[in-house]
C-alpha cells in the first residue's frame, strides 16, 4: 500500500528526476559536441601571428601624418602604449570582469537573463572581449545556437593559448569603430584627430561607446545617439571606481571636437598625399594599399601650413576684391522655426566645409540683418560690416536666383577677431610650390584652393602660359649671345606684317601701352617692357632660344619658335617653373624637383630612398656661373625697384629675386622668385581660361601670395649674397632711358658676335596684344 506521504512526494520528486535527467542528457550532449567539435576548431595562428591589413601612410619629413589609403583604416599600437583612461573606458562599456573570468563571463550571463526578464523585451548581451575576439577573426555575426557554441569554445581556446593583455591587444587594434577605422588608435586619429595617447576621458568614453554599434553611436553621423552612448560609459567608469564624481563631471561637461572630414590630418597636405599615393602604386599596385608602407615626403609642416595659409588668404583677397556672387543653392525650410537642429543638419549635410568657409542656412534675412543655422546647431546672427561684402544680393532688387533670402544656402567665415562674416566659395584657382635650390627637394606644394573641390594638381598638371615670367630665360639665352646688362635696345612698338607672320599683322603693345625709349637690358627687365623683349628675341633667333630655354627643363614642343616666346605664350607648369628658377638661384645647376624622400615597411625597412644630385655637381651644370651671377643681380633689380617692387618694401630684405608675369588679356598671373635658399613658385587663373580682370597682374593677384609665404618662410634667416664668380669686369655705364650712371658686369673673355636669325613667323592662335609684367 503506497503511503499518502509518497503520493504526495511523488509529484515533487518526478519533475526534479525529469529534470536531472534531462540535465544530465545535455551535459552528455553537450561534452559529446564539444569533444567533436574542439579538435575542428580553426587554427589560432591569426592571432599569434597577427598581420592585418595596414593602410598607406604619408608623413611630412618632420613626422607628421597627412594622408592615409586603404580600405581599412588601422594603426596597430601596443597594449603597453594603450593609456589607462581607454583600457578603463573599454573594459566599463564592453566587459568589466575581463581580467576575472575565462572567455564566458557566467555573472554577467545571468545579470544579462535576469535584465533581459525584467525589461521584457529590450535585450542585453553578455557578449566578452574574448567571445569578440573570437567572433571578429574567424566567425560570421550570425545569431544561431552553433555560432554561440563555436563562439564559447573559440573563447576558451584563445584564453588558453593567450595572455589576457594580448587578447585584449587584439581587440583593441582589431575591433570596428564606425568611419573606416579599425582599432581604437585609428578611431582617435580620425574622429578627434590625435594619437591613442592624448585622449581625454571624454574622448575615451566616446570611443569606447563604438564597438556596441559603430553606425548608430557614430559621433559623425549620430551626434545625439554618440552623447547618449558616452554618457552611459561615463557613468560605468564611475560606479566601477576608474574615475572620481569629480572626473566624471569635467568629462560630461566636456564639448568634444570631432572631425567632420576622415581626410583630416590637421594638415592641408592633399596633394601632396595623392602625388605620394601615385608613386607607391605605380610601384606596389594594389599591396600598397595593405601592407602598411609608409612614405616619407620632403615637406615640412610649418611651411607646408604656411603655404596653404598663403594660398587660401591670397584667393580670398582677390574673391573679395571682385565682389559678391550671391546664394550658393536653395532649399526647402518650410516648417521649420530654426529650433529643429536634426532636421537643419540635414539640409545642408551635403555641403562640406571648405577650409573655414562652413555652409550657413538662412532662416530670414533683410538688409540689416541675416539670422542662419550652422552644422551643429549655432544660429548666427550677421549684422553690420559682417554684411557688407554680400550687400548688394540681400536687396530686394537682386536677382531672384541669387538673393540672399530664407531657405538660402551661404557660406560663413571668422575673421580675425573670431566674429562671422559673409563669405563665399571661391571660382578661381591658385597653386604654390616650394623647393630647395640645392637639391630640390619639395619644402611646400599646394595644388588648388581645395582638394575636395578640385583634384586636379595645378602644380604638376596646369599647362600655363608663362607670360612675363618667361622673359629672363630669353635674357639669359642673350648673355650667351654676347649681350650684357649693359646692352642697349630702344623701347619703341614693333610691328610685324602678314607677310612675316603668315595670317595676320600683328602689333604688340607694352603692358601700360606706353614707350620709353633706348634703355638697357636691366632696365628693360626690372620695368618688362615687351618691345625690348621681343626685339632680343628678334635679334639672337627664335629657334636659338627654344633650344636654349630646354637647358632649363621646359618643352621645346611647349614652346614653339615663335616671336611670342618673348612675352611667354609658350605653356609651362609650376613644378617646371621652380627647376627653372633654382637654376638662377644656385648658380647655374639644374636640379630635379622631388617630393618622396623615402618609403619605409611596416617593419621600419627603408625600401626605397631618393638620392638626389646637388648643386654644385659640375655634372648638372647648365649655364655659365657667370650668367646666372648676372641674372640673379637683374632679377633683384625686379624686386628692389621694379614690377615687384612690392615684395622689397614688405619684406625689407636685399636677397629677393623674382619676376612677375601675366599673359595676354589677364588670364594667367605669376609670381616666380627666390632667395638663395628657397625658391617659391605662385599662380593664380581660372580652370576654364577666362580673364581675372582688369589690372590683374602677376603684381596684384600672385605676388600677395608669394610675399604671405615667405615673410613667415624667412622670419629669422640670415641675408644671402651669391659669390661672383671669376670672369667678370665691373664697367660704370649709362642707361639712357634715366642718363643716371651704373655700375655693371660683363664677361671678360669675349663671346661669339650677335648674329642675325630670321625669325620664324608665328601662326594667329600664338599672336597676342600685349604682355603684362
Amino acid at each position: 500500500m503506497v503511503s499518502p506521504l509518497f503520493t504526495r512526494l511523488r509529484w515533487v520528486l518526478l519533475p526534479l528526476a525529469l529534470f536531472a535527467g534531462a540535465l544530465l542528457i545535455a551535459v552528455a550532449l553537450g561534452g559529446i559536441l564539444v569533444v567533436i567539435a574542439y579538435p575542428q576548431l580553426p587554427s589560432l595562428d591569426a592571432l599569434t601571428d597577427y598581420r592585418p591589413k595596414i593602410p598607406l601612410r604619408v608623413y611630412t619629413a618632420d613626422g607628421f601624418l597627412i594622408g592615409e589609403f586603404g580600405e581599412e583604416r588601422r594603426s596597430l599600437i601596443p597594449i603597453q602604449e594603450v593609456p589607462p583612461t581607454m583600457k578603463q573606458a573599454i573594459l566599463a562599456a564592453e566587459d568589466e570582469r575581463f581580467y576575472q573570468h575565462s572567455g564566458i563571463d557566467t555573472l554577467g550571463i545571468l545579470r544579462a537573463a535576469y535584465s533581459n526578464f525584467v525589461s521584457g523585451g529590450k535585450r542585453q548581451g553578455a557578449s566578452t572581449i574574448t567571445m569578440q575576439v573570437a567572433r571578429n577573426f574567424f566567425l560570421s555575426s550570425e545569431k544561431t545556437l552553433t555560432r554561440k557554441l563555436y563562439e564559447a569554445l573559440l573563447s576558451f581556446k584563445i584564453e588558453h593559448n593567450l595572455t589576457k593583455d594580448e587578447i585584449l591587444e587584439l581587440y583593441v587594434n582589431q575591433i570596428y569603430l564606425g568611419q573606416r577605422a579599425y582599432g581604437f588608435a585609428a578611431a582617435s586619429q580620425i574622429y578627434f584627430g590625435k594619437p591613442l595617447a592624448d585622449v581625454s576621458v571624454a574622448e575615451a568614453a566616446m570611443l569606447a561607446g563604438l564597438p556596441k554599434a559603430p553606425s548608430s553611436y557614430n559621433p559623425v553621423a549620430n551626434p545625439r545617439r554618440a552623447r547618449i552612448r558616452q554618457l552611459y560609459v561615463l557613468r560605468r567608469m564611475q560606479d566601477l571606481g576608474f574615475i572620481t564624481s569629480e572626473q566624471f563631471q569635467a568629462a560630461q561637461a566636456e564639448t568634444l571636437q570631432i572631425k567632420r572630414d576622415v581626410n583630416d590630418f590637421g594638415i592641408h597636405a592633399e596633394y601632396v598625399a595623392e602625388m605620394a599615393r601615385q608613386i607607391a602604386y605605380e610601384r606596389y599596385q594594389d599591396d600598397a594599399y595593405t601592407m602598411g608602407l609608409s612614405i616619407v615626403t620632403t615637406i615640412v609642416k610649418a611651411d607646408q601650413d604656411n603655404a596653404y595659409a598663403a594660398v587660401r588668404r591670397g584667393v580670398l583677397e582677390y574673391d573679395r576684391r571682385h565682389g559678391y556672387r550671391g546664394a550658393e543653392a536653395y532649399v526647402d525650410v518650410n516648417g521649420l522655426d530654426g529650433h529643429e537642429e536634426e532636421a537643419l543638419d540635414d539640409l545642408i549635410q551635403d555641403f562640406d566645409d571648405s577650409s573655414g568657409l562652413v555652409p550657413a542656412l538662412v532662416l530670414s534675412a533683410d538688409p540689416r540683418r541675416v539670422r542662419a543655422y550652422v552644422h551643429g546647431g549655432e544660429i548666427v546672427e550677421l549684422t553690420g560690416e559682417a554684411l557688407k561684402f554680400a550687400s548688394r544680393m540681400i536687396d530686394e532688387k537682386s536677382p531672384p536666383n541669387r538673393r540672399i533670402r530664407r531657405g538660402a544656402v551661404i557660406r560663413v567665415m571668422k575673421d580675425g577677431k573670431s566674429a562671422w562674416q559673409i563669405a563665399q566659395l571661391p571660382d578661381v584657382e591658385a597653386a604654390l610650390v616650394v623647393a630647395s635650390p640645392t637639391d630640390g627637394a619639395i619644402q611646400a606644394l599646394v595644388g588648388g584652393v581645395d582638394f575636395n573641390r578640385n583634384k586636379f594638381n595645378h602644380v604638376t598638371q596646369a599647362w600655363r602660359q608663362p607670360g612675363s615670367s618667361f622673359k629672363p630665360f630669353i635674357y639669359s639665352a642673350a648673355l650667351e649671345k654676347g649681350y650684357s646688362p649693359a646692352s642697349v635696345i630702344p623701347d619703341e612698338p614693333v610691328t610685324v606684317s602678314a607677310e612675316e607672320t603668315g595670317s595676320q599683322e600683328w602689333e604688340p603693345k607694352n603692358y601700360d601701352g606706353k614707350y620709353e625709349g633706348p634703355m638697357t637690358l636691366r632696365t628693360a627687365l626690372t620695368k618688362s617692357k615687351n618691345m625690348v623683349s621681343i626685339r632680343l628675341l628678334q635679334s639672337i633667333g627664335t629657334r636659338y632660344a627654344q633650344d636654349y630655354v630646354t637647358r632649363f627643363g621646359f618643352d621645346a614642343d611647349k614652346n614653339p619658335p615663335y616671336l611670342t616666346l618673348a612675352l611667354g605664350a609658350g605653356s609651362a607648369t609650376p613644378w617646371q617653373q621652380v627647376a627653372a628658377y633654382s637654376v638662377f638661384a644656385n648658380g647655374g645647376y639644374k636640379i630635379e624637383p622631388y617630393i618622396v624622400k623615402q618609403i619605409v615597411d611596416g617593419k621600419g625597412n627603408i625600401l626605397a630612398a631618393a638620392k638626389p644630385v646637388m648643386a654644385g655637381d659640375e655634372s648638372l651644370r647648365v649655364i655659365d656661373a657667370r650668367n646666372a651671377y648676372i641674372m640673379d643681380s637683374m632679377l633683384r633689380d625686379v624686386v628692389r625697384r621694379g614690377t615687384a617692387a612690392r615684395a622689397g618694401a614688405v619684406l625689407k630684405r636685399n636677397d629677393l629675386a623674382g619676376k612677375t608675369g601675366t599673359t595676354n588679356d589677364y588670364v594667367d598671373a605669376w609670381f616666380c622668385g627666390y632667395q638663395p635658399s628657397v625658391v617659391a613658385i605662385s599662380w593664380i587663373g581660372f580652370d576654364q581660361p577666362k580673364r581675372l580682370g582688369n589690372n590683374e597682374t602677376g603684381a596684384v593677384a600672385a605676388l600677395p601670395i608669394w610675399i604671405a609665404f615667405m615673410e613667415k618662410g624667412l622670419k629669422g634667416a640670415p641675408e644671402k649674397s651669391m659669390a661672383r664668380p671669376d670672369g667678370l669686369t665691373q664697367i660704370t655705364a649709362t642707361d639712357p632711358s634715366t642718363t643716371h650712371e651704373v655700375q655693371e658686369y660683363i664677361y671678360q673673355e669675349a663671346l661669339p658676335p650677335v648674329t642675325e636669325d630670321k625669325a620664324t613667323p608665328a601662326p594667329a592662335q600664338f599672336l597676342g596684344g600685349s604682355g603684362t609684367p
